[in-house]
């Protein structure tokens, strides 16, 4: 686009390693699949097939071999990840993402308590076969982990295979990294980038001020997660100061 309009930020082509976005799909069918793709296939890094929407997804087979044609990773939401493991299923998950062809996986444990240990070490195990994001940060408002175990937790499950850990927030947006009115809560990310290299992070950011947010701070190409299919273009002109949360961001004329 540099060509036809000077002066925008420089967006890396797919493969990337840096400025990823994630989108969440909570089941949408294959006809509206092959629309997403077709317009913006080309901006999309990882689909999630939110929480335990893949059980239910008629065709959900042909969307994910759609997706990865198009060279998007793909995974189920880690809610189902916990659910089989909480019953102690975790051979019966394998079984499934592999039916259904996934080649990512999200590990969590935002819904469970689990020995973080066990985290780690499952975060090991398909890490041989499979792309690994594993996600720190709890689903309740009313459970805190410290910003000091947020860090640790982070560099363990980065030191175990994690290629991404993404930081908790919910499709609402108001736990986690955010505060209850979906403002980020700043002592924590702080914290964690003093810490933790940004492009080691994926921050989920599902609400629009959240991911001009997270633009502002760290530039076009930051990690983004839970980006609904309607929000993938309008989130990468916010990458590019071609809206005008972000217009006069990146302009050096």
């Amino acid at each position: 686009m540099n060509s036809l309009l000077s002066n925008l930020p420089e967006r890396p082509v797919k493969p990337r390693n840096i400025g990823v976005t994630m989108v969440m799909d909570k089941g949408i069918g294959f006809r509206q699949a092959e629309d997403l793709v077709m317009s913006a296939g080309h901006l999309i890094d990882y689909i999630k097939l939110g929480f335990g929407t893949s059980l239910f997804t008629h065709g959900v087979e042909e969307k994910v071999a759609l997706y990865k044609k198009h060279g998007i990773d793909v995974f189920v939401g880690g809610t189902l990840f916990e659910a089989f493991v909480y019953r102690n299923q975790v051979d019966n998950y394998r079984a499934w993402i592999e039916k259904i062809g996934c080649n990512a996986v999200e590990i969590s444990d935002g819904s469970m308590e689990m020995v973080h240990e066990l985290k780690c070490n499952l975060i090991r195990q398909f890490s041989a076969d499979y792309i690994v994001l594993s996600e720190v940060g709890n689903k309740e408002a009313d459970k805190h982990i410290s910003p000091s175990r947020w860090v640790e937790m982070t560099e363990n499950e980065l030191n175990a295979g994690s290629r991404l850990v993404i930081a908790e927030a919910r499709e609402s947006g108001t736990v986690g990294i955010y505060k209850e009115g979906g403002e980020a809560d700043t002592d924590l990310i702080d914290q964690l980038l003093a810490k933790i290299s940004p492009d080691k992070m994926m921050w989920e950011a599902p609400q629009k001020t959240q991911q001009v947010w997270f633009i502002k701070k760290l530039g076009h190409n930051v990690n983004l997660g839970n980006i609904s299919p309607a929000e993938i273009i309008p989130l990468e002109t916010l990458r590019t100061g071609l809206r005008g949360d972000t217009f006069m961001t990146f302009i050096s004329l």
